[in-house]
């Protein structure tokens, strides 16, 4: 970690202005930074843990209190840099893909290119930024990539504040956007958290189809559909296939109707335009795909680390769920033989629902 000599004579309240620039010129749309006290949030965490709402991230409960220990997950460490970069893509209209059950729904994050990588790039560019300035210091970078507690640390440095559907939220640009973290061992000033603006409002928890928003900002991941759909590497319960309808790989449905994201902006980054025609795409086109095609054409994407079974998996479950016709059923029977049990026994329950 940075050096005593490098601590001294330092004026930290002009870094961190600098910091926040560089952040902006870097495309984030805004940047805070956080200390690392965030004590009152391990009750909640170890409730949420015991209760089972992990389901299957088992690395949740594996790294324990470390997520709301920023100190212990990388020694050293005083100070969160957190930045927000928005996704909202030029894409075909959300409500008209969801209302069209021939077509596949993707989640707008996954339209573009993997955030994962975008983010943590643009982070070490800051990172780089910060010691062209400082000199040598202590950081690491993360983009949703380790135990972080993303948005308790965003919303106590005023990016933000967190919904009832968990996710972070501001006034000014809804929630369509990426978080990303700086670590580090600087002693910058940090800001002060914002006001939350939801109000009365449950519009997020009305509205989601599995009814997994179980509380004001508790989710149980078990029954959300972005976990269904991308961590869960089994079987989907039989009693929630019918109610994911054609959304393939995640759901945006507690965003999409939060009234805050009528502020939501179109991105400026290259990076998350629509790939592929994925915003209007048929599931029987989808479901067409070998596994070459997936990969080629998924390289670069976050729908990729799902691979092609669950992929395939998915797809069966939409087309479950779509209107029956011949091209349906053809491209259902066409799969009946798969390699693969998982992808085999959800193909079957979709025939079955159009042969009943």
């Amino acid at each position: 970690m940075s050096t005593t000599e490098q601590l001294v004579e330092r004026d930290w309240p002009a870094l961190a202005l600098a910091v926040k620039a560089w952040g902006r010129e870097l495309g984030f749309d805004a940047v805070t930074i956080a200390d690392v006290n965030l004590g009152d949030a391990e009750p909640r965490l170890l409730h949420w843990l015991e209760q089972g709402m992990h389901g299957e991230m088992d690395y949740m409960a594996r790294h324990g209190l470390k997520r709301a220990r920023p100190g212990e997950l990388v020694p050293g460490t005083i100070r969160v840099i957190s930045a927000r970069m928005g996704y909202w893509p030029d894409a075909a209209d959300s409500d008209a893909a969801l209302a069209d059950a021939d077509r596949a729904y993707v989640s707008r994050y996954a339209l573009g290119r993997d955030y994962h990588k975008v983010l943590r790039a643009r982070l070490q560019q800051l990172a780089d930024r910060i010691a062209a300035e400082v000199g040598e210091f202590g950081y690491r970078v993360f983009s949703d990539s380790a135990p972080v507690m993303e948005v308790e640390l965003a919303s106590r440095s005023g990016l933000g504040w967190r919904g009832k559907h968990s996710l972070l939220l501001t006034r000014e640009a809804g929630s369509f956007f990426f978080l990303g973290e700086l670590f580090t061992d600087l002693p910058l000033p940090v800001d002060a958290p914002t006001s939350a603006h939801c109000g009365t409002c449950t519009r997020c928890i009305e509205v989601c189809p599995t009814q997994a928003i179980v509380a004001p900002y508790v989710v149980d991941a078990r029954r959300c559909i972005s976990y269904l759909t991308i961590e869960l590497k089994g079987s989907i319960p039989l009693e929630l296939r019918p109610l994911i309808g054609n959304r393939v790989y995640g759901c945006d449905d507690c965003q999409l109707h939060c009234p805050w994201n009528k502020f939501a902006q179109r991105t400026r980054e290259a990076d998350f335009a629509v790939r592929h025609g994925l915003d209007r795409a048929t599931l029987v086109e989808l479901f067409g795909w070998s596994e070459d095609e997936f990969r080629q054409r998924m390289a670069g994407s976050a729908i990729l680390r799902i691979g092609y079974e669950r992929w395939l998996r998915n797809i069966a479950v939409g087309l479950g769920n779509a209107p029956t016709s011949n091209a349906v059923l053809t491209a259902l029977r066409a799969r009946a033989d798969h390699s693969s049990e998982l992808v085999r026994e959800h193909v079957a329950w979709a025939l079955a629902r159009h042969e009943a």
